[in-house]
């Protein structure tokens, strides 16, 4: 199969020894409409080989979920405006730090794990630790994506939740693939990430977030929110 890397990303890469591709696979605009089933098929059944892993971006999933929501829709509570004052904004993206994206995450973690979460992350920070709050808040509000310039319109100007049930979805795209391959959902980004549910054991997992740690799909306009992983 030709493949193309992303610009500034590797096709190749080694770990543990062991050398890997990383194909990226462009598709169109996805939109709420789509079926993550549907759109999965079209753009990567014929690719596949046995003993591929098919990895798809958080993102794409949770946008035909639904779970994507236009900024100037979200009207945020006095206690979402007062906590995201206090959220360290990273080159990686705005995270919870704006109001529209802290009252997501009210909404989809509740009030006392976020209240819990911003103090533990008061105390730790007294001792130079970061980043204890998203462990807390956990993995959905890790994955809320806030409105980037990076971003292809119109998601530019939205907020994405984490995707509903990725180890569900994760199954669903197997079954509907072919059974000689392993798929994951995955939130990567130019500082890391992790896998949210899979067909693999959690060791596999492990594996693949090194595989993927330099995130060969980009963090822009690339339009590759699939590629597959394929022992070189």
């Amino acid at each position: 199969m030709a493949a193309k890397p992303n610009e500034g990303k590797a096709l190749e890469v080694e770990v543990d020894g062991m050398r890997y591709l990383r194909l990226p696979i462009r598709t169109r605009l996805v939109g709420p409409e789509d079926d993550i089933v549907e759109i999965v098929t079209a753009f990567a059944s014929d690719r596949l080989e046995a003993g591929d892993a098919l990895f798809v971006t958080e993102k794409i999933v949770a946008i035909t979920q639904g779970r994507a929501y236009p900024i100037e829709e979200i009207v945020p509570r006095p206690l979402a405006t007062r906590l995201s004052r206090y959220v360290t904004k990273t080159p990686g993206g705005i995270g919870l730090g704006m109001p529209e994206t802290m009252e997501m995450a009210l909404r989809e973690c509740g009030t006392p794990r976020i209240l819990f979460a911003a103090a533990v992350a008061a105390v730790t920070k007294l001792f130079g630790k970061r980043g204890a709050f998203y462990v807390v808040a956990g993995p959905r509000a890790r994955g809320i994506d806030g409105p980037t310039s990076g971003t292809i319109p119109p998601y530019n100007s939205q907020v994405v939740l984490a995707p509903d049930r990725p180890r569900e979805v994760a199954r669903r795209l197997k079954a509907a693939l072919r059974p000689d391959i392993d798929v994951l959902i995955v939130d990567i980004n130019d500082f890391g990430g992790n896998v949210l549910g899979s067909t693999l054991t959690a060791r596999g997992d492990r594996l693949m977030e090194r595989v993927l740690a330099d995130n060969p799909l980009g963090q822009g306009h690339q339009s590759t929110p699939l590629g597959i992983i394929r022992r070189a």
